[in-house]
């Protein structure tokens, strides 16, 4: 009795905390259909339905319907109990002629109150004929009335379409590049090739590859889904290109086994039988016509495209000499902010400034890039009395207003006052958080005052200068010398023959990092394969121009490439690859990008070896 007391306590308690969902009413139809062909259309809501009215249909046929389908589920999280109840109202429709076609309100009383759809409008569209099958496919058809057994694909079954939001845009205006993928029949994707956008900075953004819609292009209805959207800033003017996307697609054909002569029953008992066809598709190329920012640009124009504001947060109008101190400066809005460089501030001379640090915030969508960079000035004032800090200006050019825009920070004037802890002789170091590799002397306590009177300096033993022990101990110090030298100077050799040895290794080393990416590629080990692809790439530059690994980062990348002569295409397609790795190192993708990324750093670092050497 006790057990099944508390069994009915239990279930009562999970009753109680049963959390039920707010109710919904959807209609789900398909926005783009094909004259003559049925299609369906559900009315779904989440709860337990009365009086459900459905809409007139006014224009179409309605071939079957309604009918309807009901399914519920239980689950029990952290003690809660949630129930999901879905019932839905399903009826076939076709449209006998092209033109715009309207399903009105449907509605349905749930837990006392009426809910409605709202009203939907689609398109019906004559399909054109198909084109011709493409090369290495028989047609159908043929003497005797027989079928090919072989599967046909046509040109325009699959299709991959590139395109951009503009094409007349200035140089460092973003441009949305959008890849869909368009099927008439049933398929899957066995790897792609992404384009290399040589000439552009990019940004790769989120998309969801698996939702499909129903589309009309050029004339025919298609299958779609997005494959991949870049943001791509043209880092150059004139005539550039969008190179095109390449996939390789294995389709799925129905084919019927030739009829046998004489055989009334052969179309009753044939059944369709599924085919392969392998095939490469790939986009077209979009020309984009990149026009140079004008001439006459301000001294503190630094790059930025688009439109900013900027705030300024000051210091303390006054302070304490030996103090430190912050100038902040705020840029944001929308256009390149990743390519924005902190404005330059003249201080003065008794300011000491320290390395910028920056913070930022960007968020890239279809609609651009936006956030903001903030830059922070640490500073220390050395001496005191008034001062001034000069006006800050910041410049970016304005593709709308097609104008440069000077963005202005007023002068701004601060006191420093005498150093409390100096004047009360307490020595004081002075230390600024985030300073990384600087020492910061407090010159308030590096010269004290000499001292007079009386020194209370006694003789005590004989004379040491030219004695015995002093030219022993001189001697002592000269062979300690001389063996300090000659360790210095061998050690200072090594560490050259070490970084040359190191350098004339890079290729090596990177091409056996290569080969270990290549073995995990044939074992579909993507995490193994970036790995390696990154240990390669990262390491042939720390070791081809002796930097260490800790400092190498992107922009030390293109500054050190650069000065080997490297060209800014080669350093660029460099980057680019790296960020392509570390972003595919955990996201889904087909066994083909590990190939073409393979082959890219294989290419990549023979060009680097042939500039670099020479």
């Amino acid at each position: 009795m006790k057990k099944l007391f508390l069994t009915i306590v239990a279930l009562v308690a999970f009753l109680f905390t049963a959390h039920c969902e707010e109710v919904s009413f959807e209609v789900n139809v398909p926005r783009v259909v094909a004259v003559g062909q049925p299609f369906g259309v559900e009315f779904s809501i989440n709860a337990t339905p009365k009086n459900f009215v459905a809409p007139s249909f006014e224009g179409f046929d309605v071939l079957a319907g309604p009918s309807t389908s009901k399914s519920s589920s239980v689950q029990f999280i952290n003690g809660t109990m949630s129930q999901t109840v879905n019932h839905t109202y399903s009826y076939v429709l076709m449209c006998a002629s092209e033109g715009e076609y309207t399903i009105g309100s449907a509605s349905v009383k749930a837990d006392g109150k009426e809910y409605n759809t709202p009203t939907i409008t689609l398109k019906a569209v004559k399909e054109r004929t198909s084109s011709e099958p493409s090369k290495g496919g028989d047609e159908q058809g043929g003497r005797g009335g027989q079928q090919s057994s072989v599967a046909t694909l046509a040109d325009d079954d699959v299709l991959i379409v590139a395109s951009v939001d503009r094409t007349n845009v200035y140089k460092g205006q973003p441009i949305l590049v959008t890849y869909k993928l368009y099927t008439r029949v049933a398929m899957n994707a066995e790897g792609q090739k992404m384009p290399s956008f040589a000439g552009f900075w990019t940004q790769r953004l989120n998309v969801d590859s698996n939702r499909w819609v129903r589309e009309e292009y050029e004339g025919k209805l298609y299958d779609a889904c997005p494959i991949a959207e870049y943001l791509i800033f043209p880092q150059q003017s004139g005539q550039m290109k969008v190179e095109p996307l390449e996939m390789s697609i294995v389709a799925r054909l129905q084919v019927k086994s030739p009829r046998r002569a004489r055989d009334p029953f052969a179309d009753f008992f044939d059944v369709p039988q599924v085919q392969e066809v392998r095939r490469t598709i790939r986009s077209r190329e979009i020309a984009l016509n990149v026009k140079a920012l004008p001439e006459g640009a301000p001294s503190s124009f630094g790059g930025a495209v688009g439109t900013f504001e900027m705030n300024v947060t000051p210091p303390a109008d006054e302070i304490e000499a030996n103090s430190a101190v912050s100038y902040v400066v705020k840029i944001s809005g929308e256009g390149n902010l990743s390519m924005i460089q902190a404005p330059q501030i003249a201080l003065p001379s008794s300011f000491e400034q320290y390395s910028v640090r920056s913070t930022e915030s960007i968020q890239s969508t279809a609609r651009g890039v936006s956030g903001y960079r903030q830059f922070e000035y640490p500073m220390i004032a050395r001496a005191e009395g008034d001062f001034f800090i000069p006006a800050l200006e910041f410049t970016y050019f304005n593709p709308r207003l097609q104008k440069y825009v000077t963005l202005t920070a007023p002068e701004y004037a601060i006191h420093v006052s005498p150093d409390s802890s100096a004047a009360s002789g307490m020595p004081n170091a002075t230390v600024v958080s985030g300073i990384d590799k600087e020492s910061i002397r407090f010159l308030g306590s590096d010269i004290r005052f000499i001292h007079l009177g009386d020194s209370g300096l006694r003789r005590a033993g004989g004379v040491f200068l030219f004695s015995g022990n002093y030219f022993l101990i001189v001697a002592l110090m000269i062979v300690l010398f001389v063996l300090l030298l000659v360790w210095l100077s061998r050690r200072l050799k090594e560490m050259r023959n070490q970084a040359m040895l190191k350098g004339k290794r890079a290729n090596k080393v990177a091409l056996a990092r290569f080969r270990a990416a290549e073995k995990y590629m044939k074992e579909d080990n993507r995490r193994g394969f970036y790995e390696e692809m990154l240990r390669g790439l990262w390491g042939y530059l720390a070791d081809k121009l002796n930097i260490p690994v800790a400092d190498l980062t992107k922009e030390n990348i293109r500054e050190r490439l650069a000065r080997k002569g490297v060209q800014s295409e080669d350093i660029e397609n460099y980057v680019l690859l790296i960020g392509e790795c570390e972003y595919a190192q955990y996201a889904p993708s087909g066994s083909g990008l590990l190939q073409d990324s393979y082959l890219r750093g294989v290419e990549l670092i023979s060009r680097l070896e042939a500039v670099i050497n020479r």
